[in-house]
């Protein structure tokens, strides 16, 4: 596929799913930077973009799209909400408390431990609070905004003014806890447990790790899937 070196990466993920493994393996960020065409963002890393796009043609010729295309926008919402929503406020407070014990007992020899709890907990609140303005403002708008199109009713226009204000508050937000994690992805060296390490201490940094790669999964069907239908349905409802 001559063309795929053009397309922006977070459009490749939405179109097949099964690419952003490849994407992960190269440490390509296709949710919060899924903007970004695939050229560049090979040659932002110093990658063989050849290479990277013969990967992403073999996994490209099995014929299973992304399955978030195919649902309703009321569909995505609630599988965003029930399974990722659910997922961080589920792990958030064992996450805290395993990072507070071994802060406490390993931060003397291993001082990075400290950074990595404020990290976190900073990460914590502020999606707490994310994910709140997305259950409670923007989510419920798009829901109707479907429900207008499908019954053929006049929809009142926000109190946000253009759904483009929100939509682009949080994607600043993704952009913002991206960054955070690249942050944490440093300081704990890819998530690589220490030798001296205790089980705790390992079994933080797997679910630190987890965490991230859920995340990414996230931001991405927001980013890249769920916004822009958004955007496109707004405009259908709005136009003169």
């Amino acid at each position: 596929m001559a063309t795929i070196t053009d397309k922006k990466v977070g459009k490749i993920v939405a179109e097949n799913f099964r690419t952003a493994k490849v994407f992960t393996e190269y440490g390509i960020d296709f949710c919060c930077k899924g903007g970004v065409k695939l050229s560049d963002a090979c040659s932002t890393r110093g990658l063989n973009l050849e290479e990277v796009v013969e990967k992403l043609e073999v996994i490209m010729q099995v014929a299973d799209q992304s399955p978030y295309q195919e649902m309703s926008l009321s569909q995505l919402i609630d599988h965003i909400v029930n399974v990722h929503h659910k997922y961080v406020e589920e792990t958030l407070p064992a996450l805290k408390f395993y990072l507070e014990k071994i802060e406490r007992v390993h931060g003397d020899r291993h001082p990075e431990l400290t950074l990595i709890r404020q990290e976190f907990f900073e990460a914590a609140d502020a999606l707490t609070i994310h994910m709140k303005k997305e259950e409670f403002v923007l989510f419920p708008y798009i829901k109707a905004m479907e429900e207008a199109k499908t019954n053929s009713f006049p929809l009142s226009k926000p109190h946000f003014g253009h759904i483009e204000n929100p939509i682009s508050m949080m994607e600043e937000e993704h952009d913002t806890e991206g960054e955070r994690f690249r942050r944490i992805d440093s300081l704990t060296q890819g998530y690589t447990a220490p030798a001296d390490a205790c089980q705790t201490y390992r079994v933080a940094f797997s679910m630190l790790q987890e965490f991230e790669q859920d995340l990414h999964t996230h931001i991405h069907l927001e980013n890249n899937v769920l916004f822009p239908k958004a955007m496109v349905l707004y405009s259908e409802l709005n136009a003169s």
